[in-house]
């Protein structure tokens, strides 16, 4: 659609009702207006706007990019920005095809949201999807869900607001087509495989990720026996398809569906022995997932060549009735005549159409008459694992990654890898003694020309020769050129006469994923020596690599551990455990995994009581007639902390009696003499005592220390030391103190 610079009040008034946060300087009764004159809902999308060709950093895309939709099936939709493109708003909006949108029925289609704080329905437009909040954003995703048949094919169209710009492109990333698929070709893939054009060999590593376990598939997830069958496929051409979707599953894939055998698809693989490059296998994983640290991911190599580059593996998902993941006829030659890079597949389980269980663990039930292999969809069964009853997309439970590690002889791709470290990833093999037939006559090799490359980049120079004659034309005579990998002039210091070699690809999983075994890594000749010498410098290294020693035994099958238990004690340091049970029979393996743990807890300090010294002898009265007191003491051994008991009196008195006082002021003067010579004869007494015996004098109480635990239960203490310590045996008692408290006793 056009901009029509003739009618600007039309394009700003749809503008407004398109996107409101663009359209602040209209009133409400303008846009009402708008709103009632401007008829049904698709000129949405012939706002104002700027159309660039080739603009992409906007896309629209349908999860696994289909070309044919199932009628009444739903689809993920992802509107996204690249980086570090953003965008403020949107429409998204589906079309019968050829059709403008002006009455209801041209519309295909519905429309479900999924988070309603990104997305919403559009107020003067209910089938069009709109953002909910004005805001920057990348990304949003709604479901789509296919019309009934006969609809034929659907125009999905995104526009976005970048600020106060409407982009919008009728052809190109915000636009997608996809038509309702043909039901005699249901399910079957839908893009023919071309023929390809590539030289020489790749070696690719294809390396399974299970993503299957009770934390992302809770719904009925069998703890006791879940794993994934051994992986088995090919490398093969196009004339042999191991398996695919709409298909009927052959005797070797309903035996990995249902049983977790490979040994029949081998043998069937086997069988094609013409067509298939190399056999893929790879271990059996038990349990289902465990992480990378203590299990590798399975892996297995392989290799294809022009005539056979498809690659197709499966495995199963057991337990279940014949749900399985994998790939199918993965085509690993380009359009420019090179091998892929790199390919990453998430993968959701697919039913082999030969048993009708509809749970994990269903008994067997075979499927009469066998139908097609289809995917898996959460609307399948409500006793289904993966049943939605809003028909949202089952979560992913594997992913596959297929990496090129090598490439053999002479390649042809017309467009350069961008990758160093897979520029030149074999050196080029020794060529053995001249095998040119005697019956074909050729010059002398031409002189090696100059290095295609002026930089330091990957190039090639050539070498040739000419035929002068064939002797015999059934004995076919070598090619007359000769060509070698090299690198531009000036890019290293070395030697010219040396190699100059890349550095060490990263090391490949361990060949066994239970016990010892090998691990490899290669490098390349980044450039060979000027005198056209080969390189003898080692391009490969191996070594032994563990996985998991314990792993020849059936792994330890346990259970979550249990809660804490109450500390041992009511007050102060205890000791709490925990354990868990061994659910696997123990006559399978050895399991040395401990079934018990303890550890040490701390509660609030107990209350310490008061503790005194037995009481001291009564004292003399304190006259010398008449009635008077006599008094003893007792010492504070334990002051009381924590709550504990107060300390009860530490003197007593009682009375005393002496004999009467005699009257008379010369016995009354003698009295008092007596008493001032006694109290004398005292303080001389206890001054001599000191000196033989000090007392014991403590320094005030330090400042309490740091709790020892942040959380959980820790300690303090605090200190009051000795200030002045007597030697004597009588004062043994004289000691540093100490106390404890709890603190930061609540939990972590």
């Amino acid at each position: 659609h056009r901009r029509r610079p003739d009618d600007k009040k039309l394009s700003l008034r749809l503008l407004a009702l398109t996107f409101p946060l663009v359209a602040k300087g209209f009133s409400d009764e303008t846009l009402e207006k708008a709103a009632k004159s401007e008829g049904y809902c698709s000129r949405i999308l012939r706002a104002q706007g700027t159309r660039r060709e080739g603009y992409n950093e906007f896309s629209l895309r349908v999860e696994g990019d289909p070309e044919f939709y199932k009628p009444g099936n739903s689809y993920r939709v992802t509107l996204s920005a690249a980086t570090p493109a953003y965008f403020r708003g949107f429409t998204l909006i589906a079309l019968k095809e050829g059709k403008e949108g002006d009455k209801e029925e041209d519309h295909a289609g519905t429309f479900q949201i999924i988070d309603e704080e990104e997305t919403q329905f559009m107020s003067n437009c209910p089938v069009a999807v709109t953002e909910s909040t004005p805001r920057r954003r990348t990304r949003i995703q709604v479901f789509w869900t296919a019309p009934p048949t006969g609809t034929g094919c659907v125009i999905l169209k995104a526009s976005i607001v970048q600020k106060r710009i409407i982009y919008f492109q009728d052809e190109g990333s915000l636009t997608k087509k996809i038509c309702e698929q043909d039901s005699a070709s249901e399910g079957v893939t839908d893009k023919p495989i071309l023929d390809c054009c590539a030289c020489g060999t790749a070696k690719y590593r294809l390396t399974f990720y299970g993503n299957w376990s009770e934390k992302t598939h809770p719904k009925d997830f069998p703890r006791r026996t879940n794993h994934w069958s051994a992986i088995i496929g090919s490398s093969h051409s196009k004339n042999y398809i191991l398996w695919e979707y709409g298909g009927y599953a052959s005797e070797g894939v309903k035996q990995v569906a249902e049983l977790g055998s490979p040994v029949k698809m081998e043998e069937e693989i086997r069988q094609q022995s013409d067509e298939v490059l190399t056999v893929i296998k790879a271990k059996a994983q038990w349990p289902a997932w465990q992480p990378l640290n203590v299990r590798a991911a399975p892996s297995a190599e392989f290799s294809v060549d022009r005539h056979r580059h498809l690659m197709s593996f499966l495995t199963m998902l057991g337990p279940s009735p014949d749900w399985n993941v994998g790939l199918s006829a993965e085509d690993l030659c380009t359009k420019d005549c090179g091998w892929v890079q790199k390919v990453v597949q998430d993968l959701i389980p697919w039913d082999a159409g030969t048993d009708s269980g509809v749970t994990y663990e269903s008994p067997n039930k075979p499927t009469v008459p066998q139908e097609k292999i289809r995917p898996l969809t959460s609307l399948d069964h409500p006793q289904s694992p993966f049943y939605d009853p809003e028909g949202g997309s089952i979560k992913l439970v594997a992913r596959v990654v297929i990496e090129r590690i090598a490439r053999k002889g002479e390649q042809c791709n017309i467009v350069p890898d961008n990758i160093d470290d897979i520029v030149a990833d074999l050196a080029p093999e020794e060529k053995e003694e001249d095998d040119t037939p005697e019956t074909c006559i050729y010059s002398n090799w031409s002189p090696w020309s100059a290095c295609s490359s002026s930089t330091c980049e990957k190039g090639k120079r050539m070498r040739q020769r000419m035929l002068k004659a064939q002797l015999d034309l059934s004995v076919p005579c070598p090619d007359t050129q000769d060509f070698q990998p090299c690198m531009g002039p000036g890019c290293s210091d070395e030697d010219g006469s040396t190699c100059m070699m890349s550095d060490w690809i990263t090391w490949s999983p361990c060949s066994v994923s239970c016990g010892m075994g090998t691990r490899s890594r290669e490098r390349y000749v980044k450039q060979f020596p000027e005198d056209g010498s080969m390189c003898k410098v080692p391009t490969e290294e191996t070594e032994k690599c563990i996985v998991n020693e314990e792993c020849y035994t059936i792994p330890c099958l346990l259970s979550s551990w249990s809660e804490w238990s109450d500390c041992s004690v009511t007050c102060g340091k205890g000791m709490r455990t925990r354990q868990r049970m061994l659910k696997s029979a123990a006559e399978l393996g050895d399991c040395n995994e401990e079934l018990e743990q303890a550890e040490k807890c701390m509660l609030p300090e107990c209350p310490i009581d008061c503790e005194l010294t037995e009481w001291s002898q009564w004292s003399e009265c304190n006259t010398s007639c008449g009635k008077g007191h006599m008094i003893r003491t007792r010492m504070i051994k334990i002051e009381p902390q924590f709550g504990g008991t107060a300390c009860p009196e530490t003197v007593q008195r009682t009375k005393c009696r002496v004999r009467k006082c005699l009257r008379g002021p010369g016995m009354e003067k003698r009295r008092w003499k007596e008493a001032r010579e006694k109290r004398r004869s005292e303080q001389a007494k206890k001054n001599i005592e000191s000196e033989q015996y000090p007392v014991c004098r403590l320094k005030p109480w330090t400042a309490w220390t740091e709790c020892s635990s942040l959380c959980g239960g820790g300690i303090q203490e605090r200190y009051m030391m000795v200030k002045k310590r007597s030697k004597s045996t009588q004062f043994t008692s004289c000691k540093d103190k100490k106390e404890l408290r709890a603190c930061n006793v609540h939990p972590c």
